[in-house]
């Protein structure tokens, strides 16, 4: 579906529903909940590396005088190196988690239609997909950046439309990333305050995970993640492969 199509698509869209969302939501977590806590462990260790590269020159200043390490005085070197790296830091945790987040909702689409297919984790990481995950890690850090700079009001205004990211990447292969940002922006101003109730109110449901020793929380935050996923189902709908007749 190209931009324009998609574009008519949002304009002509009924308001989302919250209930009919929320249940779904529910429903399908229970049979994606193992692949959202797969989803959770492998960002995890794809992005531990780039947080050791980051603290790399804090290791090597504290292995040189461990005395820096406890004044909290770390040499001018290192906190100048640490300030270049963050960027980059930022830039492939966004890209690794909307990778992850992308293939995740791929999977739940196959699990609520009944798809066959194996569950492709590293799917937007191959198949010429990197590119164009890279370049909207990249908006998404350009507007997170933007709604900081709005303070309090700007960061809860972008987090609607940026949740819609991982959809679009996910499910439409016509939409180039910058065409993914003014289409994810368009359906969130539509339905904002819907979306937005819907991301707190399973993202909070999501951290009751943390009441099961902590690491609970693992299985369960995905689910903040599948509403993004109905949201786009309801809007655009999903081709159904063609029967064979007999």
């Amino acid at each position: 579906m190209n931009f324009t199509s998609t574009s008519q698509k949002i304009a002509a869209s009924k308001p989302i529903d919250f209930s009919n969302i929320f249940n779904g939501s529910i429903n399908l977590f229970q049979k994606v909940w193992l692949q959202g806590f797969l989803t959770i462990v492998l960002t995890i260790l794809l992005i531990l590396p780039f947080y050791v590269l980051f603290y790399l020159p804090m290791i090597i200043a504290g292995i040189d005088d461990p005395d820096v390490i406890r004044a909290e005085d770390l040499p001018d070197m290192a906190v100048m190196v640490m300030a270049v790296l963050f960027p980059f830091l930022m830039l492939a945790i966004m890209t690794i988690s909307l990778a992850f987040n992308a293939a995740f909702l791929r999977i739940s689409k196959q699990k609520d239609l009944n798809e066959s297919g194996s569950d492709d984790y590293f799917y937007f990481f191959k198949n010429g997909y990197l590119g164009k995950t890279f370049v909207l890690a990249l908006y998404a850090l350009g507007v997170s950046l933007l709604g900081l700079l709005a303070c309090f009001i700007g960061v809860i205004y972008v987090m609607v439309p940026v949740s819609l990211f991982p959809a679009f990447l996910a499910f439409n292969d016509e939409l180039s990333a910058g065409e993914i940002v003014k289409a994810s922006f368009a359906l969130g101003n539509k339905n904002w305050l819907v979306i937005f109730g819907l991301l707190i109110v399973l993202g909070l449901i999501a951290e009751l995970g943390v009441l099961l020793c902590v690491v609970g929380v693992f299985f369960t935050a995905m689910l903040s993640k599948i509403p993004v996923y109905f949201i786009y189902k309801d809007v655009f709908g999903f081709e159904q492969p063609e029967q064979l007749s007999d």
